[in-house]
């Protein structure tokens, strides 16, 4: 096995998948840019594009090549130009989210990942409702969450923010770091297994970028100081990349996300609101809908507050969301379906009238 490659990741399932590829060379996309893609191989990294053929079969975002990714590869050295990727392997996590605007299209983060760290800021920007979205979407990848919580240094009153934060992520670890003072470092450096991938989520401005600088050694990722006005660090990483450290391993720094919309993440959400599940599995009609019905556990425990009207407002409001874009996205492949088989049909009335 490759060493260079089995630093960032490289192990016997994915040997096994490139096995058939005999004339191809295995390569991992470290960072994309506008269509073109920064891969790393077992001895160089290489910009690489899709080919036309790829992009005319594609099926969608899902199709295209993502920061993650092993693929195949046409040539593994840069020596005789860029390379051409044709094929990418099977995917054992995905990370993703809806574009953000009004079209139903999906935005793929990262993929490949085993774990997934979750930053939220102990001062101003420390939102449970926006840790409940952020939690939801982590589940639904397929990758593990941890939840990070940052500049513990800026925080008085951090036994109340824990006590909230452990009855938002349900079995979820939760570590307490400060960059600024070194403390929590080597509890998330812990964490961090030889080989794995982890991809660090979370707004713009939580110190993301300054504890990968950590975990690196080094001054890799640019950041920027904290404003005096909002006590906010101001977004500096603009693109997604895999970064290999130190010890074995890689890490994927993503853009700070102002806007974290749903797809259709329906499992996502019941693993993140599982004390709300259990609630409901105690409700005495199956299809209790928790509003007025006789015998309802959801409301009884809202009642005797074990657990808070605003999580289970939270709740619905996501559950919500995410049927609203199944019935989109259904929507929008029966349409796709449609018009491939009016295209069908054409195809076969055209070549009737030739024979």
């Amino acid at each position: 096995m490759n060493n260079n490659l089995e630093k960032i990741g490289l192990n016997q399932e994915i040997l096994n998948s490139f096995e058939i590829y005999k004339d191809g060379y295995l390569g991992r996309v470290i960072a994309e840019h506008k269509g073109s893609y920064k891969v790393t191989t077992d001895i160089d990294t290489l910009i690489a594009k899709v080919p036309g053929k790829l992009l005319y079969n594609s099926q969608g975002r899902e199709s295209y090549p993502a920061v993650g990714d092993w693929v195949v590869l046409d040539r593994n050295d840069s020596s005789s130009g860029d390379a051409i990727i044709n094929k990418i392997l099977p995917r054992k996590s995905k990370l993703s989210r809806k574009i953000a605007g009004n079209t139903i299209e999906e935005q793929i983060i990262a993929v490949n990942i085993d774990t997934i760290f979750i930053c939220m800021s102990l001062n101003r920007d420390f939102n449970l409702r926006r840790l409940e979205r952020y939690i939801s979407i982590s589940w639904d990848s397929g990758a593990t969450p941890v939840v990070i919580l940052t500049k513990a240094d800026l925080c008085e009153d951090l036994d109340d923010k824990l006590s909230e934060v452990y009855t938002t992520a349900i079995g979820i670890e939760v570590l307490v770091v400060s960059s600024l003072k070194d403390a929590g470092i080597d509890k998330v450096k812990s964490i961090i297994t030889n080989g794995s991938t982890i991809a660090f989520l979370g707004s713009s401005g939580v110190g993301k970028s300054t504890l990968i600088n950590k975990l690196l050694e080094e001054d890799k990722q640019l950041v920027s100081n904290i404003s005096e006005f909002n006590d906010k660090g101001r977004h500096t990483t603009t693109h997604r990349e895999l970064i290999p450290l130190p010890f074995n391993g890689a890490v994927i720094d993503t853009p700070g996300m102002r806007e974290l919309q749903l797809l259709d993440n329906s499992d996502g959400i019941d693993d993140s609101f599982s004390d709300i599940q259990e609630l409901s599995n105690k409700c005495k009609f199956s299809n209790c809908n928790h509003n007025t019905e006789p015998g309802c556990a959801v409301k009884e425990a809202i009642e005797n507050g074990t657990l808070s009207l605003d999580r289970f407002n939270s709740y619905k409001k996501l559950k919500k969301e995410a049927l609203f874009m199944e019935s989109k996205i259904n929507k929008s492949l029966k349409s796709e379906k449609k018009k491939e088989f009016i295209k069908i049909n054409k195809s076969q009335r055209k070549n009737k009238d030739i024979f």
